[in-house]
């Protein structure tokens, strides 16, 4: 078991030091030299979007929750189309002419804001990627403690020390490459262990059967809503309300296409000509794993019921387990430890992009533009390098305690925030030529504080109806709307080399 599991590692590392000796510019360290192929770039979307949530998260929600969480495999997916198509045609073709490293450098020029909106996005990026770093390292640490029968922390130690070297060696080199690996053998592996695990809770008939005699509204297509006389749903697993999939489409298919560590992705492709199929393909090889992984949540519910596998006791989040205790009731012990390098290659594919955004956004977006607007490539390369080590042991710190009782909420507050956030100024600067540098600006700081103020309120106040984010996202749209109308105009110069307007791509 270790040895196998060594040897993934070791690959890992074996392509972060051939990555190292591509690298000799910030560009070829950010973005790959903007060289990566269309399977490599689209693989690389997919695989920055599959996280811990995609196998443990995805799979746990499925068996807390049931069919009415469904609709997050057709979401997730649509936030690489999304990506790709939406943001990633123009920003590739715009980051290209005007030599855009991060998306910060587009919210620079377009909101003609030399240092301003780039601090604030480039903070705010940092912020959230943090937050949702920690999540990828819980999943790790799961994993890991499970393959080896270590501790929780000692796993957590571990996980760090492997991704940070690979990462600091080879920049979006390593980064792009490994994803590359670690994507082909998470949808092989999907494809030939979830069948498995569904066939052992006795098919899909059976497995709803179970499912329904828990909870008649497990096999229904959302939770009903919350009736005038209660305070909420009328169980803590029933929140997909109609109202609250509303927000759940926003989070997911907006929100984590506008991700930092994702959206930061479109740069790197050779060719423009990537954007007019990349959106279908990774849609479509997201959304069947994607499937197929939320149902081995619902066997592993159907299995558990049945006396069949048994959940962990002394964990917090006993039901982020339900794949890997699935998976190893369904195969012999042997090929259990294949199985934890599939989740192993899920998780690690989207950490490590987590980390290398976080040094980029340090390195160029703030020690270059802000401390030391003079520091050469190396200089700048090396303090990206030095802020990924950096966020490795913040992310430690803050991942220490116990994991949440479920992985998803963990993830979707880190979304949340991004939806708060991004989203609106990204839109509007692309598409809309009234949205001013004052609307970008508030848009950003209320929606980020809508956000917070909304989160704390159905933490420690009250139950809200839909995700805590969507309050913040709608007062990042107002914001942008009515501070730039208030304001003066862009000048048409910069809208004209921004190629903004009401168009994908221009004739």
């Amino acid at each position: 078991m270790v040895a196998i599991v060594a040897v993934y590692f070791l690959g890992l590392m074996v392509v972060g030091a051939w990555a190292s000796k591509k690298v000799r510019t910030s560009e070829d360290y950010i973005l790959a030299g903007r060289n990566l192929g269309f399977w490599v770039f689209t693989i690389l979307i997919v695989a920055s979007i599959c996280s811990g949530m995609t196998i443990l998260g995805t799979s746990g929600l499925g068996y807390v929750t049931g069919w009415p969480t469904i609709w997050e495999q057709v979401f997730v997916p649509l936030s690489a189309a999304v990506c790709i198509l939406l943001f990633g045609t123009k920003l590739h073709a715009v980051g290209r002419d005007r030599r855009y490293l991060t998306v910060q450098d587009y919210f620079s020029d377009r909101f003609y804001s030399k240092n301003g909106i780039r601090g604030l996005s480039a903070v705010t990026g940092i912020l959230v990627s943090l937050i949702y770093m920690v999540g990828q390292f819980v999943a790790i640490s799961m994993v890991l403690s499970w393959l080896f029968g270590i501790s929780y922390h000692a796993a957590l130690i571990l996980s760090a020390l492997i991704v940070t070297a690979y990462v600091i060696m080879g920049g979006l080199y390593a980064v792009a490459w490994s994803s590359l690996i670690q994507g082909l053998m998470l949808i092989v592996g999907v494809l030939l262990v979830a069948p498995a695990v569904i066939r052992s809770g006795g098919g899909l008939s059976s497995i709803n059967a179970v499912l329904a005699g828990i909870d008649p509204n497990f096999v229904q297509p959302w939770y009903p809503s919350w009736y005038p006389e209660l305070a909420g749903p009328y169980a803590g697993y029933a929140f997909a309300t109609p109202i609250f999939l509303v927000s759940f489409f926003f989070l997911l298919a907006f929100g984590l296409a506008s991700a930092p560590h994702v959206i930061n992705n479109v740069f790197a492709a050779r060719d423009e000509k990537y954007f007019k199929w990349a959106p279908l393909a990774a849609f479509a090889v997201y959304v069947v794993i994607m499937y197929l992984i939320k149902i081995t949540g619902y066997a592993g519910r159907s299995m558990a019921a049945e006396g069949m596998i048994s959940l962990p006791t002394n964990v917090s989040n006993p039901s982020d387990y339900a794949f890997i205790l699935g998976a190893e009731y369904a195969f012999p012990s042997i090929i259990s430890v294949f199985i934890g390098v599939i989740v192993l290659a899920a998780v690690m594919s989207t950490t490590d992009r987590l980390m290398l955004t976080i040094g980029t956004y340090f390195g160029w977006d703030i020690y270059k533009r802000f401390l030391r607007p003079d520091a050469r490539d190396s200089t700048v390369t090396l303090v990206s390098r030095l802020a990924v080590a950096a966020s490795a042991v913040l992310t430690l710190l803050l991942a220490w305690s116990n994991p949440p009782a479920l992985l998803a909420w963990l993830i979707w507050m880190g979304i949340g925030l991004m939806l708060a956030c991004y989203v609106a100024p990204l839109l509007a600067g692309l598409y809309w030529r009234r949205a001013t540098r004052e609307g970008a600006i508030f848009s950003m700081v209320l929606g980020l504080v809508g956000a917070g103020v909304a989160g704390y309120w159905y933490q420690f106040v009250h139950i809200l109806p839909v995700h805590f984010s969507l309050y913040g996202f709608a007062l990042s749209i107002l914001a942008i709307v009515v501070v730039s109308l208030a304001t003066a105009k862009p000048p048409e110069e910069i809208l004209d080399h921004t190629r903004t307007g009401l168009f994908i791509r221009r004739r």
